[in-house]
């Protein structure tokens, strides 16, 4: 009878914590069945369809952004048939339509691809992640690469775009030095810092997941250099995943960095990991904006475990409160750690899942904490749309919004 008790109440301690884990505390802005784009009218829409640029089942919602009414949300092409690979929507119409059309940015000519008039190397080729910095300008990490699933079509080098988010005008394009391309090269991310005072002093750290390196932006020089790294590599006793019914197995190397407040040196803490891995690291930028000394060894620290199956896409530091959020892809939920609070101490005791659900959070693929301290998710359900198919009479894609005091109320990453 002691055992039985025991075990009554050992499940229902469980089941109490899966409840407390819900997706409670987080607001669904958006969600998609299948998305739509905003075409200019239903005759160009058709004659998309009928040439297939635009194929309903190819689209899938990858990243996103916030600036002001902008939430800006990238569909890589992974497929044929994605007319747009950057687009937004205005969440002035949020409590209007839960499910709006996609609008181009910055227009339907960047996002052409197949435009063989105007063949332009500042075309919007597929991109993954892009990133608004505090200069109002938006940072697209291009790859170049068209029907990614389907072998690859290098339309245009991979490169950085760089657009004037007051105009929405293009200021730079600079393309990726071929000494920073390898066999394996593949950037699925792009991280920017600057301070608002130093708009000319910025630099972008875009991780090569596919050859476990990291390449450094200056927009002073224009100038990139690579650098390589042991942490940089994925761990292969973390490279098997399970979601939603399907087991998969990635070789993903670096991926995920966010950075910290700006320290008394001026620099700021980076904070990075492999996807393939649940172990984070850290090194001063100071390391990385300096080419010369960028792979110094010992400059790089280990910071510790998350903890098993905690395997995270990206991941951002909310400034206010010093609390590092990132995905969590194998527990279909959003983690955290309390950099202010346990500085010292990283491991699986002072790391938390803010939310989990096995239905509205089905792999969470990207997040960010705009400048008001909201954390901003979105889950695209990505294995089954690569490895099976997705069901469009269920809901794919949702975009989440809550302000961070409250999504780490009562956790192990509460600042109180």
């Amino acid at each position: 009878m002691l055992l039985l008790n025991s075990l009554a109440v050992t499940l229902a301690i469980l089941f109490s914590t899966q409840a407390q884990a819900k997706n409670e505390n987080f607001k669904e802005i958006f969600g998609w069945k299948e998305v739509h784009f905003a075409y200019p009218n239903d005759t160009v829409k058709k004659s998309a369809i009928d040439s297939k640029k635009f194929i309903q089942d190819h689209n899938l919602p990858l990243g996103l952004e916030v600036y002001n009414d902008k939430l800006f949300i990238t569909l890589p092409r992974w497929k044929h048939g994605i007319p747009a690979t950057l687009t937004y929507v205005n969440l002035k119409d949020a409590d209007k339509n839960k499910s709006p059309d996609l609008i181009p940015y910055p227009s339907w000519k960047a996002n052409d691809i197949y435009d063989k008039e105007d063949n332009s190397s500042t075309k919007i080729v597929s991109t993954f992640r892009v990133r608004a910095d505090e200069c109002d300008r938006l940072w697209v990490m291009d790859t170049g690469v068209a029907n990614i699933l389907g072998g690859g079509e290098q339309f245009t080098p991979a490169k950085i775009l760089v657009y004037d988010l007051k105009t929405d005008e293009l200021i730079r394009s600079f393309p990726i030095k071929s000494s920073d391309i390898k066999e394996d090269t593949f950037f699925p991310n792009i991280v920017v810092d600057v301070t608002k005072d130093k708009c000319d002093d910025a630099h972008a750290y875009i991780p090569d997941l596919g050859s476990n390196a990291l390449i450094v932006y200056s927009w002073g020089k224009n100038d990139t250099w690579r650098i390589k790294h042991h942490y940089f590599n994925m761990d292969p006793l973390a490279g098997n995943y399970h979601v939603a019914g399907v087991n998969f197995q990635w070789v993903d190397g670096l991926f995920g960095i966010a950075l910290s407040p700006v320290q008394e040196d001026g620099y700021r803490t980076a904070y990075f990991h492999a996807l393939s891995s649940t172990r984070e690291f850290t090194v001063s930028t100071r390391v990385l904006q300096n080419a010369t000394e960028a792979e110094s060894y010992y400059e790089y620290k280990p910071l510790g475990s998350r903890g098993p199956n905690s395997q995270a896409t990206a991941s951002m530091i909310d400034e206010k409160s010093g609390v590092l959020f990132y995905t969590q892809v194998n527990k279909n939920g959003i983690g955290c750690w309390n950099s202010v609070k346990h500085a010292n101490e990283y491991s699986a005791d002072t790391n938390g899942l803010v939310s989990s659900d096995n239905d509205t959070m089905v792999f969470p693929n990207d997040l960010k904490v705009d400048r008001d301290s909201n954390l901003w998710v979105l889950t695209d359900k990505l294995p089954l749309y690569i490895y099976r198919s997705l069901d469009n009479d269920d809901v794919n894609f949702r975009i989440f919004k809550a302000p961070v005091a409250e999504v780490i109320k009562g956790t192990v990453c509460d600042s109180k």
